[in-house]
């Protein structure tokens, strides 16, 4: 059974479309039967640029991206989300979309946050070496997630699993 997650930033523009495109590519590199999603609280409409050039020039294709509202996944015909995961980061004041869900189990929830690379300083070289280093950064936790046996772990020892990830 596919394990759903849910990955949230509030414009659904740069971080979360990083972190949609890593899980998704390293979970199919891995075998995985694991399918991540992308959604903000104010979708921007639009997908910042440098995630896209950081995602492709890692070889991953972003065909059918697109900036959306987490709406999409509290209906009753959204997948049965498993975890949602938000990216945004608090410690610069972000204000992080709190997901509420839909029907069923209420998914395990954390916080993992990155700064904005799209704040980075230094023109366009620094804004795309900012999405580069966000998109390892990224990278890092995704393989952790995927070693976990997120199958058969109760809510409890995932929660924990996830929030040391998030640690790190």
């Amino acid at each position: 059974m596919t394990v759903h997650i849910l990955i949230l930033c509030t414009h659904n523009s740069a971080r979360s479309v990083l972190s949609e495109g890593m899980l998704n590519h390293l979970a199919a590199r891995l075998g995985r039967d694991v399918r991540a999603h992308s959604a903000g609280s104010a979708p921007s409409g639009r997908l910042n640029p440098f995630a896209l050039q950081a995602l492709n020039a890692a070889g991953i294709d972003t065909t059918g991206y697109h900036s959306k509202s987490w709406d999409a996944f509290t209906g009753p015909d959204a997948p049965p989300l498993s975890i949602v995961i938000t990216v945004c980061d608090s410690a610069a004041a972000e204000t992080c979309p709190v997901f509420f869900g839909g029907t069923g189990q209420q998914p395990v929830k954390v916080h993992w946050g990155y700064p904005d690379p799209s704040n980075a300083e230094g023109g366009d070289a620094g804004k795309a070496r900012a999405f580069e280093l966000t998109r390892q950064a990224i990278g890092y936790r995704m393989l952790q997630l995927l070693a976990l046996p997120l199958e058969t772990m109760d809510r409890a020892a995932l929660q924990a699993a996830l929030a040391t990830i998030g640690q790190s």
